[in-house]
């Protein structure tokens, strides 16, 4: 793969040096910046095919040499705004190749640093993410793509800046006071409710098929029975994401709680334990991995459904009352910022889950290997 890799970026800048590189007939050598672009691409190619300095020395230099080129046709975009041709193109693919060739380098990385290892298991994910933005931007200025439809990450970035009071307001509106709050007691009521299924047999029979059909309850026709239920505020958003993660944590922890084997619970009882010793020193140690799973999924699940019950009635405020508000008035680059303020919000959420998992569960081998 490397070595297509490599072969692809020659072949794009061949055919970049010998096509028009925007409209109505400008090449890349008469655009100063693609014709730099287009040297150090070129360069990258061949000396990465004739097999020069394929070490981490190496590496590094292919990776500032990308983001050079990225850096260098999102500035030539910027000039000829909706005039890119086949050249442009063609140093985008490129300059795209050259990030899969660097990301690829990074992979196969051996070191005997701990935290070197971890710092490139972080950096692959962030490269290939900053990858997706930099096509974006590219795609969206070359092409000349209406803001109305998709604006580009450099407009979305000036708008999250220049409107933080909004975005902090609202983000604390939502995630703060419904998504905290109804991911606490909806996880909780859960749990407790699958520690009382477990201790009474028969509510197994009788409460989880309940749970599997409140499971199913639309959130379109759930949340303006909330909303007239606890009016308008945050309460009825935070009903919504009880409703949604209980029935999640309530199913993983009952599977949990029936982890252990036989063989362990008969151990148990021959030390004369009790129902409550075999629950809190074997039973729930097992579950941990199950419940953690429902934990991750509610994470997420937890700020869908506040941010779609606000479209139902809330008070000028919310992430989800502004992505409806601003779609009406054709400000998609505030709708935009909104969504990358939740998913920045919901990662942040299930990293540190994650993290408290791994604190948690440290004995089992998924985390162990």
């Amino acid at each position: 793969m490397p070595a297509l890799l490599a072969w692809f970026v020659v072949a794009m800048v061949v055919v970049g040096l010998f096509s028009t590189a925007f409209k109505p007939d400008i090449g890349i050598l008469e655009a100063p910046q693609l014709a730099l672009c287009l040297v150090l691409l070129a360069i990258l190619g061949v000396r990465y095919e004739l097999g020069f300095m394929r070490n981490w020395i190496g590496d590094l230099a292919l990776g500032i040499v990308a983001a050079l080129a990225a850096s260098l046709l999102i500035g030539a975009a910027g000039r000829h705004e909706g005039d890119a041709a086949l050249g442009f193109w063609a140093l985008t693919a490129a300059t795209w190749a050259a990030f899969w060739l660097f990301v690829e380098r990074l992979a196969i990385w051996k070191s005997r640093s701990l935290l070197t290892t971890r710092i490139v298991n972080l950096a692959i994910p962030a490269i290939f993410g900053v990858t997706l933005l930099i096509l974006w931007e590219l795609f969206v200025t070359g092409a000349g793509v209406p803001k109305v439809l998709l604006p580009a990450p450099s407009e979305i970035w000036l708008r999250m800046t220049t409107s933080v009071p909004t975005l902090w307001a609202d983000f604390q509106q939502t995630f703060m006071k419904a998504v905290l709050v109804g991911y606490a007691l909806g996880c909780g009521a859960g749990f407790l409710i699958a520690i009382l299924v477990d201790r009474v047999p028969f509510l197994r029979r009788g409460l989880l098929p309940i749970g599997n059909l409140v499971s199913a309850l639309p959130i379109i026709g759930v949340a303006p029975i909330m909303v007239m239920w606890f009016g308008f505020d945050w309460p009825s958003k935070a009903a919504v994401v009880i409703i949604m993660t209980f029935f999640p944590m309530l199913v993983n922890t009952v599977s949990g709680l029936a982890a252990s084997d036989a063989m362990q619970r008969d151990l148990m009882r021959t030390y004369a334990s009790n129902y409550w010793q075999t629950l809190f020193k074997l039973r729930l140690p097992m579950a941990m991995p199950f419940i953690f799973n429902a934990l991750k999924i509610n994470s997420t699940l937890a700020l869908i459904g506040a941010i779609v019950a606000e479209f139902f009635g809330t008070p000028i405020v919310g992430m989800g009352f502004r992505i409806s508000t601003e779609v009406g008035r054709m400000n998609v680059d505030m709708v935009w910022a909104e969504i990358a303020v939740a998913a920045l919000a919901g990662s942040l959420f299930y990293g540190l889950v994650a993290l408290l998992e791994r604190a948690v569960t440290f004995w089992h081998p998924s985390i162990r290997g």
